[in-house]
């Protein structure tokens, strides 16, 4: 039986320290870098008996703990794991409501049809922005709680010129990483007019939006979007200076995930349904496959294929897609556990994807990795290993984090 890992230590910093001082976390049992040139070669570089140092908000130093160099303050892990920080690359944090109902009727069985996205909808609408931005702001301490250091947040709950642009303008308080999502659905307004709407989204809201948003994203699904329309959609957010991502393929076969490669989107999301084509299109193209596992888990349906992917050599990441009605977790420790056991991924490619890979997913370079140079967004487990992420699903292990180098978990 293996004994409990004794608490990080801290050891006192010099009283004449400055916002620039240097920290070193050393006793490290094994530190995911995320860098094959460092440590095992892996591609988690895997380092044993391991320290970080930290000045700043960046990571000047990895190796083993006995060769760390001086530093006016160190952190004694106590033989746990460190990792980098979680990369969620997609979530829908900007609304109000609840759909428990929906939930409890969907596993008991029953059809359920309150409106699922236009319940939220209408909820969001009526909503304060006081009331939105506290809302996005507990789900963002919740998400740190459990090691997440950068995630990517959408519109889509408002579905109007005003309500779309406000949540844009709440969310970019939170994050650089926020997604203009008017083409979530066709707003309940335009019903009837499905091209009116693709007009206003292409239009009037997303000149509105763009201003707020660094990407931009459709739900490409039979009953949202077809193919026509979210090339529409698309290209007329790149024309706009926004980057193309996309909803593709969650519910069945469709054009979504080869109109990302061909427009060079940065993520297709969900990728359920996969034919040989898709799966080949994403593995010549530069767009990261991103898997949603909380979807399936809420709706019980049917899991991608994530070894498929992995081996024709698809860039995979994991995110939660926390939402309100399809994936209500912002747990990705979760997502990593359910990516093992049920998506085919070991262990070391789940964290892989749910760090450098979200990272990949947001064409970032500084975060989910943990090499010189690198953001210092570090996550401590109260563990020995990365692997009881998966080996102990549930288990609040996350025990302290640091974004940009500063500590706060």
């Amino acid at each position: 039986m293996t004994a409990p890992v004794p608490a990080p230590t801290p050891i006192a910093p010099h009283e004449d320290d400055t916002m620039s001082s240097s920290t070193a976390i050393t006793n490290i049992a094994a530190l995911v870098t995320n860098d094959p040139s460092l440590g095992d070669g892996s591609p988690l570089g895997l380092i044993q008996d391991a320290a970080v140092v930290i000045e700043g908000d960046r990571v000047t130093w990895t190796g083993e703990s006995s060769k760390a160099p001086a530093t006016d303050n160190r952190v004694d892990a106590g033989g746990r794991a460190v990792l980098p920080g979680f990369v969620d690359s997609h979530s829908h944090l900007v609304f109000a409501g609840d759909r428990t109902q929906e939930f409890n009727a969907r596993m008991s069985g029953r059809a359920y049809s309150a409106g699922g996205i236009r319940t939220t909808v209408a909820a969001t609408r009526a909503a304060s922005d006081a009331e939105l931005a506290a809302n996005l702001t507990h789900y963002l301490a919740e998400a740190l709680r459990q090691g997440t250091t950068t995630f990517e947040t959408k519109s889509g709950y408002g579905l109007t010129v005003e309500d779309e642009a406000r949540a844009l303008r709440i969310a970019a308080e939170h994050t650089d990483e926020v997604t203009y999502l008017g083409a979530h659905i066709v707003s309940p307004d335009y019903a009837d007019d499905p091209a009116a709407y693709v007009a206003l989204v292409t239009g009037e809201m997303l000149d509105a939006c763009a201003p707020h948003a660094r990407w931009i994203d459709v739900f490409c699904e039979k009953g949202a979007f077809d193919g026509d329309q979210a090339r529409a959609i698309l290209t007329a957010g790149k024309a706009k200076g926004l980057h193309p991502r996309i909803h593709a393929n969650q519910l069945s076969y469709g054009p979504g995930v080869q109109l990302a490669v061909e427009l060079d989107a940065a993520s297709a999301d969900h990728c359920t349904h996969l034919t040989d084509a898709d799966v080949d299109a994403l593995a010549s193209g530069d767009t990261v496959a991103t898997l949603l596992p909380g979807a399936e888990f809420s709706t019980r349906a049917e899991w991608p294929d994530a070894r498929r992917l992995l081996d024709a050599g698809v860039t995979v990441a994991l995110s939660t897609d926390c939402n309100p009605g399809s994936s209500f977790t912002s747990s990705m420790p979760f997502c990593i556990a359910l990516g093992v056991r049920d998506m085919g991924m070991t262990p070391d490619e789940a964290v892989w994807s749910a760090t450098a890979g979200g990272a990949a997913a947001l064409r970032r370079t500084d975060i989910g990795r943990l090499a010189p140079g690198a953001r210092a967004d570090l996550t401590l487990l109260d563990a020995p290993s990365h692997v009881h992420l998966a080996y102990r699903p549930g288990v609040p292990l996350v025990s302290g984090v640091w974004r940009s180098g500063v500590q706060v978990v």
